[in-house]
């Protein structure tokens, strides 16, 4: 007999109160006495609390850490103390002094670091310390409407303070806030959306994800939303004199009722609880139990009704008792919920009771149906009495059509199972030799894998067809995940893949007639330019500086008194750039300046140069492939491209219950895309990555074969997970370990991988993919790669700048001081001889004709004479007429002969 899933504890009869302490430790008791029970070991450890200070009644509240081994409880009297120790050595953290409030605690609460203590009537006041620093962070009187609270802190949202007023159906809302480092509490109060139907509420937890729940007094549990609208999610169907209490333990609803038993109820989905099968009690210890339990209801009725007359019994003849009668029907009249089940006596037996069917599995006995007396035997597994090694066996098998994996012939002579064909079609025949049983192919009715529905709850495709036992193996491109898992079983991968996005190929950029220009950035050409100029005028203005590039055009004639830049501005600007054009010219530069900003130029255009051709060459011969995302965060990062995944498969519910930041953008995405980017079948979703501006997600293994059959297809990145492709059959069915079995022996022998190359690579429908040089990218050289060359040429302009100013210093000075003029006209200053250079420097155009100091060679003449200054000299100018000394008393005018004059031009 399989019993109703329950525990008994021996002293919870006594109990006021139960709590979890960190994973596996429940708090209960009563009185003086707290008693830790372990529900690993199923060993209980008594702690005596400290006495009260005055008139008490033992613990006024206690309360368990949910994550550490600490706990606290208070005194049950006025002005009571709370102390804070650990377990399980019950050591003391400290104490808070009994002067925090005149009115007992009638309820305790932890955060990770926070201990929040609810006062009783009538000021109810809400005490808030750091449990850890000790320090007292607020209070507040909340003067609340009804005199009994529980108070409870979301763990997850630990400034959340829940004030569930029992009796009522009104909830208090409290959030803590920090203010110039002080704690204060608002107070909300907000009534629940409750119906007709649902009782008084009695006791509140939260889920780990954060969600609140409410029991009622008829032990009812609810979660509620974030606008208060309660939904029911478990009936506990508890009835008695007081309202069950309710624990979130261990993923579930741990409640203990009125008849003082405690019940684990796991979550197995979303909103669905079940009773946990893991702590039966047996069958024997239950009914004498529940037979002791209605002998004790029946004679306390009678009791209330009648008065017991006791007397004394003789053991040598038997006596009736007068009661016995009226205690038999008082027994037959008792309706209760024992641990066997509901208890009920109809003419002496017991009626309206069920007996659990077992079968012995590996590795324990299963549940495969139900007894009743009136309704008879209720299969519910009834895989669980087919018999696998029976001969000549035939399975339902479900598929449903998927490139290359199953795929149907259209023409008419092809009937039953020879009308599919495909990878797994292969799989499938090589399975059955290996474990013995033919089979029958079908299509799934929606054409779908399956998934659940969030809001119903309702599975749909192969998953439903297989829970509702229409079929007995489900083969396709299915895969493994932990929804289905929970519904369904299967066997060993097959085939390992991961989610990869599909993208169409982008074209190639067309050419340009201005692609030469590609290798080098804008902003660099433009650069370039402008070294140019600058180089060209800076080469100029040295030149006109420097006495050394002022030469006599006639070496041999050395008596030629004219002297000439080579370097004018239309030269210089020549110079630049035939050197920039690798071409040269027929100008060279003399002075030391002048070559210091022709060296620099030179090696500027020898790293100008280089840079262009080498990245010529890559742009001439590397493909540019440009595609305008590269993985899954560029996806989601923009919203111009809209993506989406095949509707109600695992590939979408991938993305829903990802925890991942990233998937859940990309799935908020996609629910709210207007028009939807779910496709019903993986053709649709191809052609619409075809069409353009679209990408698809999809399983890695039917991406390779898609794009390596159609060259516009490309996949973008790497798989975002990995998973792998089962078969799937119904929950408990002998088939999945035996086809596991011959999955692992036909991977060893490489069938599986030949069928896979056979599918995937020898079908001689694949597209001639030209790959070559798509794999690198040519980019345009920016400042950041070659900026420096810039700078060594503004350093080495800079440089020839500074060389040009000294030799026009120098040479000024040494003319200032070296040559002396006639005695009858005043010698010249250094300034007055610089200001002059420099006025001649300054001229573009022309010539000028100054007096010249006289030379002293060989060559020259005694005395001192004069020859006339031209302004203008004609391109053969004459020679200057000989003429005698002037008179001593004669100054030189403007024109007149010096001797021996130097022109320039």
């Amino acid at each position: 007999m399989h019993t109703d899933n329950s525990f008994v504890w021996a002293k919870i009869g006594d109990a006021k109160f139960f709590y979890q302490l960190s994973k596996d430790i429940l708090i209960y008791g009563g009185g003086c006495v707290l008693i830790f029970y372990d529900t690993n070991t199923r060993s209980e450890k008594i702690f005596l609390a400290n006495s009260p200070q005055g008139n008490g009644d033992g613990i006024g509240a206690v309360r368990g850490h949910k994550v550490l081994n600490v706990f606290a409880y208070s005194e049950n009297c006025a002005y009571p103390r709370v102390f804070v120790k650990t377990y399980p050595s019950f050591e003391d953290i400290f104490e808070i002094e009994g002067n925090e409030t005149p009115e007992s605690y009638s309820y305790i609460t932890f955060t990770d670091t926070l201990i929040i203590m609810l006062g009783s009537y009538p000021k109810f006041t809400i005490s808030v310390r750091d449990w850890v620093t000790q320090q007292k962070l607020c209070t507040m009187d909340t003067y609340a409407e009804c005199d009994k609270h529980v108070l409870r802190c979301n763990w997850t949202k630990p400034i959340n303070m829940i004030d569930l007023w029992i009796g009522t159906k009104k909830i208090a809302m409290y959030e803590f806030q920090m203010c110039c480092k002080e704690f204060h509490m608002t107070q909300n109060i907000v009534q629940s959306s409750a119906t007709d139907g649902t009782g008084n509420f009695t006791s509140v937890v939260w889920t780990p994800e954060g969600s609140m729940c409410v029991c009622d007094e008829f032990g009812t549990i609810y979660m509620m939303d974030n606008e208060y609208s309660l939904e029911k999610v478990l009936d506990v169907k508890i009835s008695g004199p007081s309202p069950p209490a309710f624990e979130w333990y261990k993923n579930g609803f741990l409640v203990c009722g009125p008849d003082k038993t405690m019940r684990h109820y796991v979550r197995k989905l979303p909103g669905e609880f079940v009773l946990n099968r893991s702590i039966d009690i047996e069958a024997e210890p239950a009914l004498i139990y529940d037979s002791v339990y209605v002998f004790a209801v029946g004679l306390q009725t009678l009791e209330q009704s009648h008065t017991l007359k006791l007397s004394n019994l003789s053991c040598d003849k038997e006596q009736p008792w007068d009661g016995g009668l009226s205690l038999i029907n008082y027994i037959n009249s008792v309706e209760i919920k024992g641990l066997s089940g509901p208890i009920e006596f109809k003419e002496g037996r017991r009626i309206q009771f069920k007996l659990d069917l077992l079968k012995l599995k590996q590795p324990s006995l299963v549940k495969v149906g139900e007894w009743q007396p009136g309704n008879g035997v209720n299969i519910t597994d009834r895989a669980a009495f087919f018999d696998p090694g029976t001969m000549n066996v035939t399975l339902v098998v479900t598929t449903i059509l998927e490139m290359p994996y199953v795929m149907m012939h259209t023409a008419k002579n092809f009937t039953g199972n020879s009308r599919f064909y495909g990878f797994c079609i292969d799989i499938l025949g090589r399975i059955s030799q290996e474990v013995g049983f033919d089979y029958l192919l079908d299509l799934v009715p929606d054409r779908k894998y399956g998934a659940r529905d969030p809001n119903t709850g309702l599975w749909n495709g192969m998953v439903l067809q297989l829970m509702q036992h229409k079929a007995d193996l489900a083969v396709g491109s299915m895969t493994i995940n932990y929804a289905r898992e929970s519904v369904i079983d299967f066997t060993k991968p097959f085939m390992n893949l991961g989610i990869s996005i599909l993208f169409k190929v982008p074209s190639s950029r067309q050419a340009k007639l201005f692609s030469f220009m590609n290798p080098l950035a804008t902003n660099i050409w433009l650069y370039v330019l402008s070294a140019y100029v600058l180089v060209s005028i800076t080469m100029f203005v040295v030149a006109r500086f420097s006495p050394c590039e002022w030469q006599n055009p006639h070496p041999c004639e050395i008596d030629n008194e004219l002297v000439k830049n080579q370097f004018s501005l239309a030269n210089s600007f020549w110079f630049t750039i035939g050197t920039l054009m690798q071409q040269g010219s027929d100008l060279n530069p003399k002075a030391t300046s002048t070559r210091i900003v022709g060296g620099i130029w030179w090696f500027f255009t020898l790293i100008i140069i280089s840079s262009y051709t080498a990245n010529l060459a890559a742009f001439l011969t590397v493909e540019r492939m440009i595609t305008p995302i590269e993985d899954a965060e560029d996806l989601a990062a923009q919203t111009e491209i809209p993506y989406g995944t095949l509707e109600s498969g695992s590939t979408m519910t991938f993305f829903r219950d990802s925890m991942i930041e990233t998937y859940k953008k990309m799935w908020r995405f996609m629910e709210n895309r207007k028009p939807s980017v779910f496709v019903p079948t993986y053709e649709e979703g191809i052609q619409k990555v075809l069409d353009g501006n679209y990408a698809f997600l999809m399983e890695s293994t039917m991406l390779d074969y898609i794009v390596q059959r159609n060259c516009n297809l490309t996949q973008i990145g790497g798989p975002l997970d990995s998973k792998g492709y089962g078969i799937a059959t119904p929950k408990g069915s002998p088939w999945r370990d035996k086809i596991s079995l011959a999955i692992l022996e036909l991977q060893e022998k490489g069938e599986i991988q030949m069928l896979y190359d056979k599918w995937w690579k020898n079908t001689g429908d694949t597209c001639q993919r030209n790959d070559k040089g798509k794999e690198s990218k040519a980019n345009s050289l920016g400042v950041d790669n070659i900026g420096g060359v810039f700078v060594v040429l503004l350093c080495g302009l800079a440089f020839a700048v500074l060389i040009a100013i000294f030799e026009f210093c120098y040479n000024s000075k040494k003319n200032a001081l070296n040559e002396k003029r006639s005695a009858s006209v005043p010698q010249e200053s250094l300034c007055s001889e610089m200001k002059s250079e420099f006025c001649f420097a300054l001229r573009c155009s022309g010539s000028r004709q100054r007096p010249a100091l006289r030379r002293k060679c060989s060559k020259c003449l005694s005395g001192v004479s004069y020859v006339p200054a031209v302004l203008d000299v004609p391109p053969n100018p004459p020679q200057p007429p000989t003429r005698g000394p002037p008179p001593a008393d004669h100054s030189p005018a403007l024109g007149a002969s010096f001797d021996n004059p130097r022109l320039r031009i």
